[in-house]
């Protein structure tokens, strides 16, 4: 079952990133999660398997002009069961009922699983450069 993630999922969802490799020393996930969980226009989906772990997530932004995914994460243990998929449907979902016209998302670089998956999902490469700076808080 998926559903939406709760202040004390923050533990599990953020081992998962880390289980997965979607963390970065410069990204702070637990501030992420808090952020995605306190906005109106983000949040967390998750899931878990049948005794109780967390199995999946996906965090889900609108930006007022699209939408945006992060973080999604499917345990080693569950990985080509479709739980990726069913995240990805879940996202769209959540996004289409906020009325965004378009989705979003960033791979790294060098990451030819994540690339395939989406692919296969009918996303496609887009023709830009996605530039960055760090803010200092």
């Amino acid at each position: 079952m998926i559903r939406q993630a709760r202040a004390e999922d923050a533990g599990s969802v953020i081992a998962l990133w880390g289980d997965c490799g979607l963390t970065r020393p410069w990204n702070d996930p637990e501030r992420d999660f808090a952020r995605a969980l306190a906005a109106e226009a983000s949040t967390i989906l998750v899931a878990e398997g049948e005794g109780g772990g967390m199995t999946g997530s996906v965090m889900l932004g609108d930006d007022g002009h699209r939408g945006w995914v992060y973080y999604l994460a499917v345990a080693p243990v569950a990985r080509h069961t479709g739980l990726g998929r069913a995240l990805m449907a879940a996202a769209e979902a959540w996004l289409r009922a906020r009325g965004c016209p378009k989705i979003q998302l960033m791979v790294r670089e060098g990451n030819g699983e994540a690339l395939g998956f989406y692919e296969a999902l009918g996303l496609e490469r887009q023709g830009v450069v996605t530039l960055g700076r760090f803010l200092n808080d």
